[in-house]
């Protein structure tokens, strides 16, 4: 690992990690699972760390691409679908109910200071988190997993209309929380 990395910051990502894929997961033993071989994969690869990015995010990223990978290997059909569009304005997300690209945290970033960047991702969890979890799975599976429509009603039992209600509830839910902290 990184020479700057301490074991209390590891433990304290590989928590995060942790509360993020049994988040998406709903099983303890698999998302100890996906966060360990993300660790594995992290030490096997960490020549390829360029440091261009945070190592958390990093971690992260890989962790995604495992539960990604996951959900894919489970047998769905992956199909494309049109994602609803929602009536009302909203400033934090575009119409198609995607980051807003003047509010997306990598503008954040190279607009604001990294601190700034690194605050709305501490508000951002502490809004997400004030979320139901169903809603915050489902955001978290649209906005950080990028999958379809059709792979998050197959996986989480919901119909597509019931999926554009709860991204739009959440939505309006993270906006509200947003503004109110930022």
């Amino acid at each position: 690992m990184p020479n700057q990395i301490s074991e209390q910051e590891l433990n304290a990502i590989r928590q995060k990690m942790l509360k993020f894929a049994e988040l998406q997961l709903h099983n303890h033993e698999l998302a100890e699972d996906l966060v360990q071989e993300s660790f594995l994969s992290a030490f096997k690869n960490i020549g390829h760390f360029k440091r261009e990015a945070a190592f958390k995010t990093w971690m992260f990223a890989i962790l995604k691409n495992k539960i990604i990978d996951y959900l894919r290997q489970k047998g769905r059909v992956i199909l494309e679908s049109e994602i609803e569009e929602d009536d009302s304005p909203n400033s934090f997300f575009d119409d198609s109910g995607h980051w807003n690209l003047a509010c997306t945290p990598s503008n954040l970033r190279e607009y604001e200071e990294k601190i700034y960047a690194e605050e709305f991702w501490l508000i951002f969890e502490a809004c997400l988190t004030c979320l139901p979890a169903q809603q915050a799975r489902i955001f978290m599976m649209r906005e950080f997993l990028e999958l379809s429509s059709d792979e998050i009603c197959h996986e989480t039992q919901v119909s597509t209309s019931n999926l554009h209600t709860t991204l739009y509830r959440a939505r309006l839910q993270l906006q509200h929380c947003l503004s109110q902290k930022l």
